[in-house]
């Protein structure tokens, strides 16, 4: 954290310099006109107080009862264009990113907040939810391409009772697509880098479209990356739309698009046994020989999504409004390893298979095989509400629907002599079959899940400066499945309801100064793999349960703003206290990653986060994050039939401390800004007896605004380094566990420890960006 005094002019100048030279050594920051503060002097004068907004809108204003975070265009436009939403909020307070490349491509990276992991926290592009159906999780690489995102909102803590989202508890990260322009224009960014990194990106701004008052953009990008360790590459295409328009006072209507299609390598998580032996290295091989299921092509995965998001705002009269957000999605993607199978021998579910199995390039009965983890996804839903305004009420009133399936198989693909999978997307039709015909899986299941909710909100305002809001909400969520393995089980079914409700208040001194206080509920069901039995070898090896309970969560924070001239600061103290405790991890079985959860019962969580701005004058801006996190679990955890002596422990990939600082300059010809990140020490089992070392990655960027020089268009050169100490650490955990070593339980039986994997932060990579407006 930066801070000084500005009373001596001479002291200011002396310092410009230094800071401007400082500054310049790292993504550039539009510039935005000065504020301008008038205060009233006690002789009757006026004077004129001077001061600087952010350029980068690394701390915006905020005026919600909650603590939230944000970035905006000026910051996401000067970082790396190849950056996913997950790392462009890195800096900010909470949130511990661990990416495994440079480029923000790979589906191998996390982000938790206040030591909750993804699966805890929601994420809405243009107030539709992006998050996973099945298992709740949200893929950054999928999301919207950097230039078209206008802000991102960061909230810590809790959700909007709006919301449409069943996994809150850790917060809300929402992604803002920019409106299309009122003028037609071309935008052309290309991008060369470390790694063989090649991007272009392109968009195209209607303007008003004759004389409807519509308004529309149209975007298309390519990404391709070698991967910045070991053999493969990553290549990506994304189109991004908006169509827009508004009319009247205040109503307005967009449609939104985002389609994804993208083969992206996965990175081998190692243990920490395999980290201090191999290091960087440990990697998939380069070359394929006969027999081997270490083969970098075997690890490929190719995702195809398609996203749309309907928001509409009608005023009805000067009382009454009226909010909704229809949204669809469809998703298909393949999270394949590689494996062997043998001719004879094989089950489905619990049945043992009496005739061998036709398997193509077999040798002496046995053949290396790709092993298909295949998802396919619908969803579809609205959320809506109607506002009503009556003296110093505000009353809220809304409900929720969402309706989604999801198709998880487990399914096996010929590869060729070379190691080239048949198909890569593992479709049905190329894979391999039983004898009688049937697909040879080793899962196959069809969740439908339906989700409804409905919520009631009263905004009082008791003052001027003075506000008071209590809601209520009311979330079911039905899955209902069919097991079309052979076994015990059939098709599986639960049912949940959790009320939610919440209070928050507000008190802003003056324009200046404001505190806040809330005490919000939040819940995460069980997701759809719990219900399953799984089978190996045609013996049960997990039994599936409809007995876990509802998470459920109790959040309260209460918190300070400040919003000066030229410095402004927020600091919130957050308390958690959790029942059944939900954590989730990644576990290997037969060679396939599969997601899983863990119950850890209890857990209490507190802190504090605090964020501050110093903007001494115009173009230069200091920003400072911190988080201080306390989080232990309340319970021993039951393993095996006897109990882990897990309470009182550290909360897993839960940092106690974090810090992150940043500085930008731009003299509207010359800019820069850097990004220094800190996390502390992370457990990765509940034990406590493993854990990864606290580290630090920094990001720089220096460019120059070229419009004048060629002519009036817009046009920028800079040059990003991400990682460019390029530290050699473990980022964050992938696969977390029970205990790491054996460990004697409370009633004196001996439980096995098991490793746990982690993330390898990524390397050093240098992007250089020509963007051009027409």
């Amino acid at each position: 954290m930066v801070q000084g005094s500005l009373s001596s002019r001479a002291f200011l100048r002396r310092w410009r310099w230094g800071v401007a030279c400082l500054a310049c050594l790292g993504g550039a920051s539009g510039v935005r006109a000065a504020e301008d503060d008038g205060a009233a002097a006690g002789d009757g004068t006026t004077i004129e107080v001077r001061g600087h907004v952010d350029p980068e809108g690394l701390l915006p204003p905020q005026t919600v009862p909650k603590a939230v975070s944000a970035i905006g265009t000026a910051f996401i436009e000067k970082q790396a264009p190849t950056l996913n939403a997950f790392q462009l909020v890195n800096l900010l307070p909470g949130a511990n990113v661990s990416s495994t490349d440079p480029y923000g491509l790979s589906s191998t990276s996390s982000l938790t907040l206040r030591g909750l992991g993804q699966d805890e926290i929601g994420v809405l592009m243009e107030g539709a939810p992006q998050n996973d159906i099945g298992y709740y999780y949200a893929y950054p690489a999928q999301f919207a391409d950097a230039e078209n995102i206008s802000r991102v909102d960061l909230s810590q803590g809790s959700v909007d009772i709006d919301s449409p989202v069943v996994n809150g508890a850790g917060g809300l990260l929402s992604l803002h697509l920019d409106d299309p322009h009122q003028r037609f224009g071309v935008l052309v960014d290309g991008s060369l880098g470390s790694y063989n990194e090649r991007r272009a990106f392109v968009r195209v701004d209607t303007g008003e479209i004759g004389s409807t008052g519509l308004r529309a953009f149209v975007s298309y990008s390519n990404n391709r990356a070698d991967n910045w360790r070991g053999a493969g590459y990553d290549h990506r295409q994304h189109v991004d739309a908006k169509i827009e328009k508004e009319w009247g006072a205040g109503n307005h209507a967009s449609i939104a698009f985002s389609w994804n299609e993208a083969k992206t390598s996965t990175y081998p998580a190692p243990s920490l046994a395999d980290w201090q032996t191999y290091g960087r290295s440990y990697n998939y091989d380069a070359t394929y020989t006969a027999g081997n299921t270490n083969y970098w092509r075997l690890y490929r995965s190719p995702f195809r999504n398609e996203y749309v998001s309907a928001p509409v705002h009608l005023v009805l009269s000067d009382r009454l409004t009226f909010d909704t957000t229809a949204y669809l999605q469809f998703g298909y993607g393949n999270s394949p390893y590689g494996t062997q199978l043998t001719t004879d021998g094989n089950t489905l579910g619990t049945e043992v298979l009496t005739q061998p199995v036709a398997l193509p390039g077999a040798v002496d009965g046995t053949a290396t095989v790709l092993g298909n983890f295949t998802g396919q996804q619908f969803r579809v839903g609205d959320v809506a509400k109607l506002t009503y305004r009556a003296g110093l009420h505000a009353l809220t009133l809304g409900g929720w629907i969402d309706y989604g399936t999801d198709h998880d198989v487990e399914s096996f693909t010929p590869i060729d002599g070379a190691g080239n999978p048949v198909d890569v997307w593992g479709h049905a039709g190329q894979a391999i079959r039983t004898a009688d015909g049937r697909l040879l899986a080793e899962l196959d299941e069809r969740t439908t899940t339906v989700v409804k909710g409905f919520f009631l909100a009263d905004r009082v305002a008791l003052s001027s400066r003075f506000t008071l809001e209590a809601g209520f909400k009311g979330v079911s969520v039905l899955h209902n499945g069919i097991n079309y393995l052979p076994g015990p089980q059939s098709g599986v079914h639960f049912a949940s309801f959790a009320a939610l409700p919440r209070l928050s208040l507000q008190y802003r001194f003056n324009e200046r100064h404001q505190i806040f206080a809330n005490v919000t509920t939040h819940f995460r069901a069980p997701d759809e793999y719990t219900l399953y039995n799984t089978y190996y070898g045609g013996e049960l090896s997990q039994q599936g349960t409809t007995a876990l309970k509802n998470e459920y969560s109790i959040a309260e924070e209460i918190g300070y703003r400040y919003a000066g001239p030229s410095l402004s600061g927020a600091v919130t103290a957050f308390h958690y206290n959790f029942r059944n405790r939900q954590l989730a991890t990644i576990v290997d079985v037969d060679g396939a990653l599969i997601n899983t959860t863990l119950n850890a019962g209890h857990q209490t969580s507190y802190g504090v986060d605090a964020e501050i701005d110093w903007r001494p004058f115009e173009g230069v801006s200091f920003y400072a994050s911190g988080e201080y996190l306390h989080a232990r679990l309340g319970d021993d955890l039951p393993v095996g039939g006897d109990l882990l002596p897990t309470a009182g422990k550290h909360a897993v990939s839960a940092p106690d401390w974090q810090f992150g600082l940043g500085g930008t300059y731009d003299d509207k010809r010359v800019f820069g800004s850097f990004a220094l990140k800190w996390v502390d020490r992370q457990y990765s089992s509940f034990m406590n007896d493993e854990s990864i070392p606290g580290y630090a990655t920094l990001d720089l960027s220096v460019g120059v605004h070229l419009a004048g020089l060629i002519d009036k268009n817009r046009t920028d050169l800079r040059l990003n380094v991400v990682n460019v100490t390029n530290p050699h650490v473990l980022s964050g955990v992938q696969q977390i566990v029970t205990n790491a070593l054996d460990t004697v339980g409370r009633g004196g039986t001996v439980i096995a420890g098991t490793s746990p994997t982690y993330y390898i932060g990524s390397g050093r990579a240098f992007v250089v960006t020509l963007a051009r407006q027409f």
